[in-house]
């Protein structure tokens, strides 16, 4: 009997080993293989509001727009400049200051009475300029052959462009010293100044080319820093609407001249030749570059009286007692032979004080003053436009098609169309359902599903219907935010490609670029708003309304104050890169005519699910 179970165990055994041996075949096995993930796409309801601002605030801009352009949709838009000006330091003219000027008993003999005189006054606003050299060969991308090759040979010598750049020569020009021999056979170019530089100009619409009325004023209103309407306990706000030209604010005209743009590299060379270099005569070499800008003349007598003849005296021993003693200056443009609209570089701006006065010379002999003299010197003193700024912006009476958009808007009817311009107008999007309070089944249904969201997006038409006109007047990019906050969309924040290339051409996977069809022509504008739309879906997000508007630059996404364009006039969260772009677009909203309605605005979604 001990045999027989010996010999069962055994064969039981055997059997648990060969078992092992046998392919596995798990519970669940024909479950799963029906659970086969698959993508799909799907296009949702979205509903299109116009909007509008009555102003928005200009006193906190980067830049300065300034010119006037007539947009076929939007009509005329003109823009104007206020701004202060900021001294910095109790300056001294000369080499003493007034006090020592005027002591009867001098420390020294060489303090005399200096008698400055303002003999030139120039307003400097640079302009934009590229220069973004990202293979750095010496030549800008723009003007490249290959961007990304310094090996590359734009000018078609035999010389590539780098190594041009590192003999001096000029790699934009196969003689660089305009001798008639060519680079590679010349072995003098000693007449090229490697120094010149090759200027892309940005941020300028229109034709850079027309002539206009400049014309610059004294300022005589007080831009006060703090709001006399809140009892000066808060930082006053300043609105595009501010017209104190329009007002009377002004006296003293500094500047009345009709202009070009010039766009070259301006170069001054030394006032005087050094006699210790007899061989080299300095008048004839570059002293001074300065990149292309606005550089005009201002009056000298103004500037005599209202600064260098206010040596020593209460009204420059701050900049705060400065800015009350001259409140600042208007700059204006007008009767321009083309359309002309610029943004200019107003960190930089300058006017620029140059001046002489009477300086006493011991001719090299300190202790023998029989030699003495006195002889003409010459110095500078810059004023900076800073502190407070004001964009004053003005347009044409509203398109009567865009006044019923905002009418019906108001009524909470969907738009057919949108219009978005800069500073101006801009579109109210709400997603899956048409308020708030009601008609949500759509979202709720999407909320139940299992639904890995790989992508949404939501793309913009441009409408067909609208005038032929140049491509150069639709904007170049739009930008969606959080409609009551102003803050941008986490889209906006998760895509890191950025580039110096321009203000425009970064964040290229969120989108808002203006697109071309396959004639050039342009066509639409598309966002991706995956995270946006997939945090409402799966995280209970709120669904909040989006705003629509153009951009001057899709890296600033500061917010500003705006005054809406309504009955109440309520005060909204604005971007203020909307502010820094005449330009506008009109685009098919979500409820068109059954003509268009295969461009009407859809949330379209890529999903995946088993």
């Amino acid at each position: 009997m001990h045999s027989s179970f010996k010999l069962l165990v055994s064969l039981s055994f055997i059997a648990l080993i060969l078992s092992c041996n046998k392919d596995f075949t798990p519970v669940g096995k024909d479950l799963l293989a029906d659970q086969t993930l698959s993508t799909k796409s799907q296009s949702f309801p979205v509903f299109t509001y116009q909007e509008g601002v009555e102003k928005v605030q200009t006193n906190v801009q980067p830049l300065v727009q300034l010119g006037s352009i007539t947009h076929p949709v939007f009509g005329k838009s003109q823009a104007s400049l206020v701004t202060q000006l900021s001294l910095g330091s109790n300056p001294i003219f000369g080499d003493s200051s007034q006090t020592q000027e005027e002591e009867e008993n001098p420390s020294s003999n060489t303090i005399i009475p200096e008698n400055e005189t303002v003999t030139a006054v120039y307003l400097e606003i640079p302009f934009f300029t590229n220069q973004n050299d990202r293979d750095n060969d010496g030549v800008i991308d723009s003007l490249d052959a290959d961007p990304d090759d310094p090996e590359s040979n734009s000018d078609g010598d035999e010389l590539s462009d780098l190594l041009e750049l590192q003999s001096g020569l000029n790699p934009l020009s196969s003689d660089s010293d305009g001798d008639g021999i060519l680079d590679h056979n010349d072995d003098e170019n000693d007449t090229y100044e490697s120094e010149n530089k090759v200027y892309e100009i940005d941020s300028l619409y229109g034709n850079p080319n027309a002539s206009f009325d400049l014309k610059v004023y004294e300022l005589t209103y007080f831009l006060n820093s703090l709001d006399p309407a809140k009892n000066f306990e808060s930082t006053k706000v300043y609105y595009s609407n501010e017209d104190y030209f329009g007002k009377g604010f002004y006296n003293t005209i500094l500047h009345d001249e009709t202009i070009t743009l010039n766009f070259d590299e301006l170069r001054f060379n030394f006032k005087e030749d050094d006699p210790t270099t007899e061989d080299v005569d300095e008048t004839t070499r570059v002293e001074t570059r300065l990149s292309p800008r606005i550089r005009v003349p201002l009056d000298t007598t103004f500037f005599q009286e209202r600064i260098l003849d206010m040596e020593g005296t209460a009204s420059l021993e701050s900049n705060a007692a400065f800015q009350r003693a001259l409140k600042g200056i208007i700059i204006r443009t007008d009767n321009f032979s083309e359309d002309l609209y610029m943004l200019l570089n107003i960190q930089e701006a300058t006017i620029e004080i140059e001046y002489e006065y009477d300086q006493y010379d011991t001719n090299g002999t300190p202790d023998d003053l029989t030699d003495d003299s006195t002889v003409k010197a010459t110095s500078e003193f810059t004023l900076n436009l800073s502190g407070i700024r004001v964009n004053t912006l003005t347009n044409s009476d509203s398109n009567p098609l865009i006044q019923e958009q905002l009418a019906s808007s108001s009524l909470d009817e969907p738009t057919d169309k949108i219009y978005v311009q800069g500073g101006r107008f801009h579109g109210r999007i709400r997603l899956f359902s048409r308020n708030n309070e009601v008609n949500q089944a759509i979202l709720n249904d999407l909320k139940t599903e299992n639904w890995l969201i790989n992508q949404a997006k939501l793309v913009f038409y441009l409408d067909p219907e609208q005038p032929n006109f140049s491509s150069e007047l639709f904007a170049s990019r739009l930008y969606i935010y959080r409609h009551d906050s102003g803050q941008p969309l986490l889209d906006y924040f998760s895509d890191n490609s950025v580039t110096s290339a321009s203000a425009n051409s970064g964040k290229t996977t969120y989108g808002g670029v203006l697109e071309f069809d396959e004639s050039n022509r342009p066509f639409r504008y598309a966002f991706d708003v995956t995270n946006h739309v997939s945090n409402i879906i799966r995280n209970d997000t709120i669904n909040f309304d989006l705003g629509l508007v153009v951009t001057g630059d899709i890296n600033d996404n500061t917010i500003l104050d705006a005054i809406k364009l309504s009955t109440d006039n309520s005060k909204i969260k604005y971007p203020r890169g909307a502010t820094l772009n005449p330009l506008g677009s009109v685009l098919i909203g979500s409820h068109p005519e059954e003509d268009l309605s295969d461009k009407k605005v859809q949330l379209e979604l890529t999903y995946s699910s088993y």
